[in-house]
């Protein structure tokens, strides 16, 4: 567009202004209305370890960009969890955890959109210092800004859960007391589920959790309405995916390496999504099928019309 008078620039200019005022700008803006993404790698293909993690966290950066940014969910002030799953004494090509450089992508991009504290925390199975140190996670945290956090057994609390078979159950309360949770599993086989993805990864912020094994579906869809009013961002690391064995894994023979990911605000339909990339039939998923049938989201995820990128 031609100004032809300086009356022209200054409205221009007003209105340009106003734009950034806003937080955003009109690609921003129309990213915002995007409810997934699924990023693949397009780059090169023969990749060893270290450059397989690099491209991870290249692809979660350019995931959370097409979504309208890391700024669409967390505010200038604001106190982050961030949780990954950390549940194993495993390093990153093993595919038990969440890859570390998503974490450390993840955490940057939160402290850069003007968070005040980005935390990173789950409740291992494993010993936790030696989870959060094999994992890479604790490095990943560390060097991108963000806090390392052990969970205290002695500090979970009983919260009303307000589900249909969950009701009372202790909560570790520094993360519901976080502005915003950021949810960032890995997509893996698990021996009871069938597949851990992100509904289930939030069983790492309660205690007692073989009591959720009478009724998985129904109890890890209580936890997920639950969890639902500050979790606003879900990324399901499909980087390298458990195939068998789950969810301890170990063996490097049940890795699949498949250079992708998902984000989005769906939580069912994300996990949906992983469900397929892992060669499972949606339906066959109790969780998915459970909260998609109580309304927190559809199993049906193409329906959102996901936004799918090429990162190199």
């Amino acid at each position: 567009m031609q100004l032809s008078s300086r009356r022209d620039f200054v409205i221009g200019s007003a209105a340009g202004l106003t734009a950034l005022g806003a937080g955003m700008l009109p690609a921003a803006e129309a990213a915002a209305d995007n409810q997934m993404v699924i990023a693949k790698w397009s780059g090169q293909e023969s990749l060893n370890n270290d450059q397989i993690n690099q491209a991870a966290g290249k692809m979660a950066e350019k995931a959370i960009e097409a979504l309208g940014g890391m700024g669409r969910f967390v505010k200038r002030g604001d106190v982050v969890w961030v949780k990954p799953n950390i549940g194993w004494d495993r390093t990153p090509e093993t595919a038990a955890n969440t890859n570390p450089e998503i974490v450390g992508a993840i955490v940057k991009m939160c402290l850069d959109a003007g968070a005040k504290t980005v935390k990173v925390g789950d409740f291992p199975v494993h010993n936790a210092r030696k989870s959060y140190a094999s994992s890479g996670i604790a490095a990943a945290t560390e060097a991108a800004g963000g806090k390392v956090v052990y969970l205290d057994e002695t500090r979970f609390r009983n919260m009303d859960i307000k589900g249909e078979k969950v009701k009372l159950h202790p909560v570790y309360p520094e993360i519901i007391e976080s502005d915003v949770v950021i949810n960032i599993p890995v997509v893996k086989h698990h021996v009871l589920a069938k597949l851990t993805m992100c509904m289930k990864n939030y069983m790492g912020v309660i205690d007692k959790r073989r009591e959720f094994h009478q009724d998985l579906p129904t109890c890890i869809t209580d936890l997920t309405r639950f969890m639902q009013p500050r979790a606003k961002l879900q990324l399901l690391d499909g980087v390298r995916i458990l195939t068998a064995h789950g969810p301890t894994g170990g063996n490097l023979a049940d890795v699949k390496t498949t250079m992708t990911l998902a984000a989005g605000t769906d939580i069912v339909a994300i996990d949906a999504w992983g469900s397929e990339l892992i060669g499972q039939k949606i339906d066959d998923i109790g969780t998915v099928v459970k909260a998609d049938k109580s309304g927190l989201g559809t199993k049906d995820y193409r329906k959102l019309n996901p936004k799918e990128i090429s990162v190199a």
